[in-house]
Protein backbone atom coordinates (compact mmCIF):
# COMPACT_ATOMS: atom_id res chain seq x y z
CA UNK A 1 0.00 0.00 0.00
CA UNK A 2 1.63 3.37 -1.12
CA UNK A 3 1.22 5.55 2.57
CA UNK A 4 2.32 8.94 1.08
CA UNK A 5 0.06 11.33 -1.57
CA UNK A 6 0.05 14.41 -3.10
CA UNK A 7 -2.47 16.64 -3.26
CA UNK A 8 -2.67 20.29 -5.14
CA UNK A 9 -6.02 22.17 -3.62
CA UNK A 10 -7.44 23.21 0.10
CA UNK A 11 -6.42 21.16 2.68
CA UNK A 12 -9.56 21.60 4.88
CA UNK A 13 -11.45 20.08 2.08
CA UNK A 14 -9.21 16.77 2.35
CA UNK A 15 -11.30 13.82 3.70
CA UNK A 16 -8.33 12.86 6.40
CA UNK A 17 -8.13 12.15 10.26
CA UNK A 18 -6.23 15.57 11.22
CA UNK A 19 -4.96 18.25 8.99
CA UNK A 20 -1.63 20.24 9.92
CA UNK A 21 -1.69 24.13 9.95
CA UNK A 22 1.53 25.75 9.83
CA UNK A 23 0.95 27.60 12.96
CA UNK A 24 2.71 30.34 14.84
CA UNK A 25 3.86 30.30 18.00
CA UNK A 26 0.69 32.33 20.10
CA UNK A 27 -1.30 29.70 18.04
CA UNK A 28 -3.71 32.44 17.47
CA UNK A 29 -4.47 32.06 13.81
CA UNK A 30 -3.49 34.79 10.89
CA UNK A 31 -2.64 34.60 7.39
CA UNK A 32 -2.50 31.85 4.96
CA UNK A 33 -2.86 28.22 5.86
CA UNK A 34 -3.65 29.01 9.63
CA UNK A 35 -5.92 31.81 9.34
CA UNK A 36 -7.82 30.05 6.67
CA UNK A 37 -7.80 26.65 9.40
CA UNK A 38 -9.23 29.47 12.18
CA UNK A 39 -11.93 30.83 10.33
CA UNK A 40 -13.45 27.57 8.99
CA UNK A 41 -13.28 25.77 12.63
CA UNK A 42 -14.59 28.32 14.58
CA UNK A 43 -14.12 30.62 17.28
CA UNK A 44 -13.91 27.21 19.72
CA UNK A 45 -10.83 26.53 17.98
CA UNK A 46 -9.22 29.90 19.25
CA UNK A 47 -10.34 28.96 22.69
CA UNK A 48 -8.58 25.38 22.53
CA UNK A 49 -5.63 26.74 21.65
CA UNK A 50 -5.05 29.64 24.06
CA UNK A 51 -5.14 26.63 26.93
CA UNK A 52 -2.06 25.00 24.64
CA UNK A 53 -0.34 28.30 23.95
CA UNK A 54 2.69 28.75 23.89
CA UNK A 55 4.32 26.27 21.46
CA UNK A 56 7.96 27.01 20.03
CA UNK A 57 9.14 26.37 16.64
CA UNK A 58 9.82 22.88 16.02
CA UNK A 59 7.11 21.51 18.44
CA UNK A 60 3.00 21.35 17.43
CA UNK A 61 0.10 20.68 19.70
CA UNK A 62 -3.67 19.07 18.60
CA UNK A 63 -7.23 20.30 19.07
CA UNK A 64 -10.21 18.99 18.03
CA UNK A 65 -11.23 20.01 14.53
CA UNK A 66 -14.61 21.74 15.68
CA UNK A 67 -16.63 22.77 12.17
CA UNK A 68 -13.62 21.00 10.07
CA UNK A 69 -14.60 17.81 8.50
CA UNK A 70 -11.92 16.23 9.90
CA UNK A 71 -11.33 15.17 13.57
CA UNK A 72 -8.22 16.68 14.61
CA UNK A 73 -6.30 19.76 13.65
CA UNK A 74 -2.91 19.45 14.52
CA UNK A 75 -0.69 23.37 14.88
CA UNK A 76 2.65 22.79 14.08
CA UNK A 77 5.35 25.75 14.50
CA UNK A 78 7.50 25.39 11.84
CA UNK A 79 10.35 28.20 12.09
CA UNK A 80 11.36 31.86 10.62
CA UNK A 81 13.74 31.24 7.92
CA UNK A 82 16.87 33.20 8.71
CA UNK A 83 15.58 33.68 12.91
CA UNK A 84 15.14 30.25 13.99
CA UNK A 85 17.96 28.28 13.80
CA UNK A 86 19.12 25.51 13.10
CA UNK A 87 16.36 26.05 10.44
CA UNK A 88 16.26 22.68 9.15
CA UNK A 89 16.12 20.94 12.17
CA UNK A 90 13.26 22.91 13.78
CA UNK A 91 11.31 22.38 10.47
CA UNK A 92 11.91 18.93 10.33
CA UNK A 93 10.94 18.73 14.45
CA UNK A 94 7.46 19.95 13.37
CA UNK A 95 7.03 17.40 10.76
CA UNK A 96 7.86 14.68 13.55
CA UNK A 97 6.10 16.22 16.43
CA UNK A 98 3.21 16.46 13.94
CA UNK A 99 3.21 12.78 13.58
CA UNK A 100 4.26 12.07 17.10
CA UNK A 101 0.65 13.54 18.00
CA UNK A 102 -0.80 11.27 15.01
CA UNK A 103 0.43 8.07 16.34
CA UNK A 104 -0.27 9.05 20.06
CA UNK A 105 -3.76 10.01 19.14
CA UNK A 106 -4.86 6.61 16.92
CA UNK A 107 -4.87 8.98 13.73
CA UNK A 108 -4.99 6.72 10.21
CA UNK A 109 -4.32 10.01 8.02
CA UNK A 110 -2.78 12.99 8.23
CA UNK A 111 -2.08 16.04 6.16
CA UNK A 112 0.38 18.40 5.56
CA UNK A 113 0.37 22.15 4.45
CA UNK A 114 3.91 23.60 3.20
CA UNK A 115 5.18 24.50 6.78
CA UNK A 116 7.02 27.77 6.77
CA UNK A 117 7.08 28.79 3.57
CA UNK A 118 4.43 31.76 3.67
CA UNK A 119 4.82 34.43 5.79
CA UNK A 120 7.92 32.70 7.48
CA UNK A 121 10.36 33.10 4.45
CA UNK A 122 11.07 29.43 3.99
CA UNK A 123 12.85 28.61 0.16
CA UNK A 124 10.46 26.23 -1.05
CA UNK A 125 12.46 23.93 -2.59
CA UNK A 126 14.55 23.96 0.97
CA UNK A 127 11.74 23.26 3.23
CA UNK A 128 9.89 20.84 0.29
CA UNK A 129 13.76 18.59 1.14
CA UNK A 130 12.94 18.57 4.87
CA UNK A 131 9.57 17.94 3.97
CA UNK A 132 9.93 15.07 2.38
CA UNK A 133 13.03 13.95 4.00
CA UNK A 134 11.29 13.54 7.17
CA UNK A 135 7.80 12.20 6.03
CA UNK A 136 9.79 9.97 3.71
CA UNK A 137 12.08 8.40 6.85
CA UNK A 138 9.04 8.49 9.12
CA UNK A 139 6.71 6.14 6.82
CA UNK A 140 10.17 4.00 6.47
CA UNK A 141 10.07 3.37 10.27
CA UNK A 142 6.68 3.91 11.57
CA UNK A 143 3.51 2.02 10.36
CA UNK A 144 1.22 4.70 11.64
CA UNK A 145 0.01 6.55 10.45
CA UNK A 146 -1.75 4.43 7.61
CA UNK A 147 -1.50 7.82 5.20
CA UNK A 148 0.20 11.03 4.84
CA UNK A 149 -0.27 13.63 2.75
CA UNK A 150 1.76 16.09 1.97
CA UNK A 151 -0.54 19.03 0.31
CA UNK A 152 0.35 22.12 -1.87
CA UNK A 153 -2.37 25.20 -2.30
CA UNK A 154 -0.31 26.91 -5.05
CA UNK A 155 0.59 24.54 -8.26
CA UNK A 156 4.43 25.77 -8.45
CA UNK A 157 4.73 24.14 -4.94
CA UNK A 158 2.74 21.14 -5.94
CA UNK A 159 5.62 20.90 -9.68
CA UNK A 160 7.78 20.78 -6.21
CA UNK A 161 7.07 18.32 -4.58
CA UNK A 162 6.32 15.85 -7.66
CA UNK A 163 9.82 16.59 -9.15
CA UNK A 164 11.04 15.69 -5.42
CA UNK A 165 9.48 12.43 -5.01
CA UNK A 166 10.18 11.39 -8.36
CA UNK A 167 13.84 12.45 -7.56
CA UNK A 168 13.71 10.24 -4.44
CA UNK A 169 12.37 7.43 -6.23
CA UNK A 170 9.77 7.36 -3.35
CA UNK A 171 6.55 5.59 -3.96
CA UNK A 172 3.32 8.18 -3.70
CA UNK A 173 0.17 8.80 -5.49
CA UNK A 174 -1.48 11.96 -6.69
CA UNK A 175 -4.85 12.27 -5.25
CA UNK A 176 -7.22 13.93 -7.96
CA UNK A 177 -10.03 14.74 -5.19
CA UNK A 178 -10.00 15.33 -1.65
CA UNK A 179 -11.47 12.09 -0.98
CA UNK A 180 -9.74 10.41 -3.41
CA UNK A 181 -7.36 8.75 -0.19
CA UNK A 182 -9.60 6.53 0.56
CA UNK A 183 -10.38 4.77 -3.35
CA UNK A 184 -8.25 2.24 -4.31
CA UNK A 185 -4.93 2.98 -5.99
Amino acid sequence: MTRIALYQGDITELAVDAIVTAANSALIGGGGVDGAVHDLAGPELLEACRLLAPCPAGEARITPAFNLNCKYIIHAVGPIYGHDQPADALLSGAYNASLRLAVANALRSVAFPCISTGAYGYPAVQACEVAVGTVVQWVGSCESPAAVVLCCYDPRDFRIYTDRLSDADVDYRVLDAPDDLHSSG
